[in-house]
């Protein structure tokens, strides 16, 4: 037990240290990309798949972990969609960004103060957003009807935060209003075997074989407003029904 705490410490200080280096290396590299391909590149697309990068890197650094992408990626990365997954730690951001495709991320107002990680995530136009600020989220919203608009799809966690239970939460009207609205396809992910890889009031990393699945696209061409409730429930009860079976859970 205790050479496995020990090495389990070790690997967490150089995979901690590794995303650091990679942070610095990265900010450089995306800047000269997102000038490079301001012109053409509206969307800041090319900038994008550049940061996501990051986590595939990352992940090679960090020896504990293994993570997979399942299921057919859609054929044309540049067809927007929203994008929506159960969330359960993290580490899911890492997994789900191995998806070779770009994808605008909804994320909390916070991260993009930090240093470094937050410049990228202004450069490559992701979208903040403050949590119980109604006029943040309608702002926000509208942001994502952008970028869908500018042929980039978004990525929405519907839970709104993370599970702090094994239980998968209620989802949020956003995701959903905005594919009606923008009459673009919800393509739903289930995410799994992140929950231990880094555990709620630890630092130290744990190993973990996380996956990624993509389920097939749901149109929403023809649905209007009064349809939100319907699609939301539908999306909810089909990742929480393949995620029970990949966890040979028997509830959702």
């Amino acid at each position: 037990m205790l050479d496995s705490v020990i090495v389990r410490t070790l690997v967490s200080i150089w995979s901690w240290f590794a995303l650091v280096m990679l942070i610095i290396i990265w900010t450089p590299m995306v800047a000269v990309v997102r000038v490079v391909t301001l012109p053409f590149d509206r969307g800041a697309y090319a900038a994008g798949l550049l940061f996501r990068k990051l986590a595939v890197a990352h992940q090679l650094a960090t020896p504990i972990w293994t993570f997979k992408v399942v299921g057919e990626v859609p054929d044309d990365p540049r067809r927007p969609y929203v994008v929506v997954s159960n969330h359960e730690s993290f580490v899911d951001i890492l997994v789900i960004a191995h998806l070779p495709m770009e994808m605008k991320w909804l994320s909390k107002d916070q991260f993009f103060r930090f240093p470094l990680v937050g410049w990228m995530m202004r450069m490559v136009r992701d979208i903040p957003l403050r949590r119980g600020n109604r006029e943040s989220a309608i702002a926000a919203l509208a942001q994502c009807r952008q970028r869908l608009d500018d042929q980039v799809s978004v990525m929405i966690f519907p839970e709104g935060t993370r599970s702090v239970s094994a239980e998968m939460g209620p989802f949020k009207d956003g995701a959903f209003s905005t594919a009606i609205d923008a009459q673009v396809p919800i393509l739903p992910l289930v995410v799994t075997g992140t929950r231990g890889a880094l555990r709620k009031h630890d630092w130290r990393l744990h190993r973990s074989t996380a996956e990624v699945h993509i389920l097939a696209p749901i149109p929403t061409e023809g649905l209007g407003a009064d349809d939100v409730e319907e699609l939301r429930e539908r999306v909810r009860d089909l990742i929480a029904t393949r995620r029970a079976e990949l966890n040979g859970a028997d509830r959702v």
